[in-house]
């Protein structure tokens, strides 16, 4: 069982560079199952039906989201219809949508958790307690589990990885946008890394016009952060495979990108 997943499509370079990019990568790593990030897919924040519905025709079978679910709010619209997008299950009990996917592949069942953090986000519900009560429904339906963890802090997210150890397919960590080098299998069976990476703008700054953050920085007076529509632009993913009897993580490979990282098919 191979699982591709692509970290936070940021803006249309990330769709355009998803719609570019992905026909190869399955070419390359032949994934049974492709999930996407599009919290940050319309504009830099938020998705809409239509973004959601071209990740499914570009070959994706989910689309995770985070933190920036609600920013567009054409999502009330839909995500009540919309069987393939998991938001993190951890937003209070009510919320609209669902934290939780079961996604048939072949005789073959995918559970797909996302999870938000707490340190340094806006404090919703506790995502460790939260991932128990999925953890354990899904388990009982299935191996293979696959959690994306959409988290600002380093800690808490390596936390969540070794917390699920050995419960769960993989844990990847997404929100900052920048990729880490610390993919591996922890001694449990579990894939993980801090951050799968962004997909989108390569020169901007996390994706938005470098410019602008700059005088961010510089004033500390606010300003409109947009996602670049020119220029150079990249994609970051993993590819994990899994044992097909035990649902444990046998590799997890790092993809980046973009001009000085060459797609070689």
């Amino acid at each position: 069982m191979n699982i591709l997943f692509i970290g936070d499509v940021v803006g249309s370079p990330g769709r355009d560079m998803v719609k570019e990019y992905l026909p190869k990568l399955k070419d390359k790593y032949r994934p049974h199952l492709t999930i996407i990030n599009g919290e940050n897919a319309a504009g830099g924040k938020g998705i809409t039906e239509q973004i959601y519905k071209s990740f499914l025709e570009a070959g994706a079978q989910a689309v995770t989201l985070g933190n920036h679910t609600w920013d567009n709010r054409d999502i009330l619209e839909f995500i009540g219809r919309a069987k393939n997008m998991v938001r993190p299950a951890n937003f209070p009990e009510g919320t609209p949508g669902k934290g939780i996917a079961y996604i048939k592949i072949n005789e073959l069942e995918v559970a797909i958790i996302n999870l938000q953090g707490r340190t340094f986000l806006p404090p919703i519900d506790c995502p460790f307690r939260k991932a128990d009560e999925l953890v354990d429904e899904a388990a009982k339906r299935t191996p293979f589990i696959f959690v994306d963890f959409h988290a600002e802090a380093t800690s808490e997210k390596q936390a969540m990885g070794w917390y699920l150890d050995g419960r769960v397919s993989a844990v990847v960590g997404t929100h900052t946008h920048v990729q880490t080098a610390d993919n591996r299998i922890l001694p449990g069976g579990t894939g993980f890394i801090t951050d799968v990476g962004m997909t989108g703008p390569y020169d901007g700054i996390l994706g938005v016009e470098r410019d602008a953050v700059l005088k961010r920085f510089l004033t500390s007076m606010p300003v409109r952060f947009e996602v670049p529509k020119e220029g150079r632009f990249q994609l970051s993913a993993v590819s994990i495979e899994l044992d097909r009897k035990t649902g444990n993580a046998k590799k997890i490979e790092r993809i980046l990108i973009n001009s000085d990282h060459p797609f070689y098919s």
